[in-house]
Parts: structure tokens; sequence; C-alpha cells
């Protein structure tokens, strides 16, 4: 264990300590949402300081029995002790820089989905409506709620540009990684010489802005703009200029929302993707100015970023920021995102670990 990483995991055992002393005074039910939040730091730092105890135990165990080589008596009941401690320490250590990790307070948070059609014309249209559906199989396999906010589709098919809310505890941290250029290489029906065309389309994942996320939009820089729906729901969208569209003049960020009957519910939705865009880019600023050492390999969520190619010839999807080769292609554009999901989290992880390490 680096000294560095010592000192935060001594100093975050301190502040359990401390809080600890908080919650004992006799006043600290005055104020139900201070001892409610008191209490759940106190909860999180619990692991941190009882991890730590086990492997400062384990070391005190481990200096002792190695001291007992040198008694013949007890030499072989010593030497089992060492190799066993010795085993343990380096676990209990990745167990300590693992609950080092900060939590990514937006994992929670219900996500925006947004797929673009890119170079490909016809055949990019048609593949952002197969990427649209291996994202809703994975959904409904979560039981996570999805919502179409609007779509504009292609002219043989698919989707030019759709946008969705998808709602369901933990959705962020399983797509949060989904963001980026996305190729497929493949034979459109179209081509009677049986070429393999590049097509590509885009993917942007966005967390639902929470109150506290939102920012402070000057209802002097937008411009409304109401049009009659092109979307589900009979006559009724025929008749009443129901979707809305805002502009946000400083930004040129342009939003829609078709998907509802009230004016008033679409204005609202609309607001929140606005809201969720505006911080999307703020975040992708900041992460622009950090040094390139200290850019995650996994994490960086650029959209220009081709992240993933899927070869139908080859049946192989290739997620290129893991070197990541997997030969279950007609699984994965039914859904099964699983062990995807899983090793771009893991890689995710390690990549925080080794930066810990150098902090």
């Amino acid at each position: 264990m680096t000294p560095s990483i010592r000192r935060k995991l001594e100093a975050l055992v301190e502040r359990h300590e401390e809080l600890g002393r908080l919650l004992a005074q006799p006043d600290a039910h005055d104020d139900n949402a201070r001892y409610r939040a008191l209490a759940q730091e106190y909860a999180q730092l619990d692991a941190v300081a009882q991890a730590l105890q086990a492997h400062d135990q384990a070391e005190r165990e481990l200096a002792e029995a190695q001291a007992m080589l040198d008694d013949a008596e007890f030499r072989e009941l010593a030497a089992d002790d060492v190799q066993r401690l010795q085993q343990q320490l380096p676990e209990l250590e990745r167990e300590l820089q693992r609950l080092l990790l900060p939590k990514d307070p937006r994992d929670d948070a219900d996500l925006y989905l947004e797929i673009r059609a890119g170079t490909g014309g016809d055949e990019a249209a048609l593949f952002a409506g197969d990427l649209l559906r291996m994202y809703l199989r994975f959904a409904e396999s979560r039981r996570w709620q999805v919502e179409i906010l609007s779509e504009h589709a292609g002219e043989h098919g698919g989707y030019k540009e759709v946008v969705t809310r998808i709602e369901g505890r933990g959705a962020y941290s399983q797509l949060k990684f989904e963001s980026g250029t996305h190729r497929v290489q493949r034979v459109p029906e179209t081509e009677a010489q049986g070429r393999i065309h590049t097509s590509a389309a885009t993917v942007a994942i966005m967390p639902v802005p929470t109150e506290i996320d939102a920012i402070e939009i000057n209802p002097a820089d937008l411009k409304v703009d109401t049009f009659r729906s092109s979307g589900a729901g009979g006559q009724h969208v025929n008749k009443t200029e129901s979707a809305i569209r805002i502009t946000h003049l400083p930004t040129g960020t342009v939003v829609e929302c078709q998907e509802e009957r009230s004016q008033h519910k679409n204005r609202a939705r609309a607001m929140s993707l606005l809201q969720a865009r505006l911080l999307d880019s703020e975040r992708d600023r900041q992460h622009s100015e950090r040094s390139e050492s200290r850019r995650l390999q996994v994490g960086s969520g650029d959209r220009s970023q081709r992240i993933r190619t899927y070869n139908f010839p080859q049946g192989r999807v290739t997620d290129h920021r893991i070197n990541l080769t997997l030969y279950r292609l007609g699984e994965i554009m039914q859904g099964d995102l699983g062990e995807l999901v899983d090793t771009l989290n893991r890689e995710y992880q390690a990549d925080q670990l080794q930066a810990l390490g150098t902090d």
C-alpha cells in the first residue's frame, strides 16, 4: 500500500470516528435532516473503517508469525500462518482501494438516450434503428421504463434521429459508457453486388438532471416553437400543435418533444432534455481541460470517439477502447449487453484504481 493511499484511508477513518461522536451527542436528533445526513455518511464510511482494521490486524499477525519462525517448537505452525496471511493481505489491500474509489452520484439516475444516423445514408438510418431496438430490449430485460420523446424516421426505415428517456434503478451506471460512434460493417439489402458497406451512428447517454444538478436557464435565451406531431397519437396530433421545439440561442442547442398530447407536458420534458444537454456539454468541456495523462480510457464519453464496430459477416462485436472482441453479434443485437456492460465497468474501475495511486 502506497503512503498516499494510506493517508487517504486514515483520514476517512478519522472522519468515521468524528461522525460517531457527533451522532452520540444528546442533541443529535434535534435536527432530523442533519442526523440523517450524518448517519448516512457514517454508514458509508463504516466499511472503510472495518476493512482497514482487518488489514492492520492481518499485518500485525503476519509480523508475529514471522517472528515465531525462529522458534523450533512453533516453526511449522508459524509457517502456515505466514503463507495464509501473505495471501490474504493483497486481497485486503485491493478491497481497501475499491472502497476508496469515488461513487459517481449520477449512477442511480435515469437517462436520456439519443441515437443519430451518421455516415452511410439509408443504411446508417437502418443501423440507428437496430441500435435503438438493442437498447430497448436491454432495458426490457432490466424491467426499466422507456419513453420515446422524439423521432425522425429514415426514408427507408430506421431513424435519422431518435431520443428516448429510460427510467430504472442503476440505468445510467449500466449504459453510461455507450456514448460515442458505433460503426457497422455489413451487406445492405439493396446491395446487388454483395459488397460490404460501412456505416455509422452516434449514441449519447445523458443522466436526467436532478434539482441539485439543474442549471439556471434565462427564458430570454430560449426560442420556443410549436408544431404538429408526426408521431403516434391518431387524429388528435394532426389537429393540434402540441409538439414543442426549444432552441437555446447562446449555444444553438435544439431539443424537441412530440410524444405527449399535452403541449404543457411536452414543454416540461423538452426543458428537462435541454438541461441534460447543457450539463453534458459543460462536463465535456471540463473533461477536455484535463491533462492527457489523467484521462480515463473507458469513460471519456466523447461522442466523436469510435468506440465499437459491429461486423455482421464475421458475427463479431469489437469494443475498441478495451480491445474486447465477442463473437456473439446476434445475441448482442437482441439486447444481451451484460458481458459488454460488465467488462466496461471493470475496466473503468481498473483505470480509477491506477489513477488513485498517482494522486
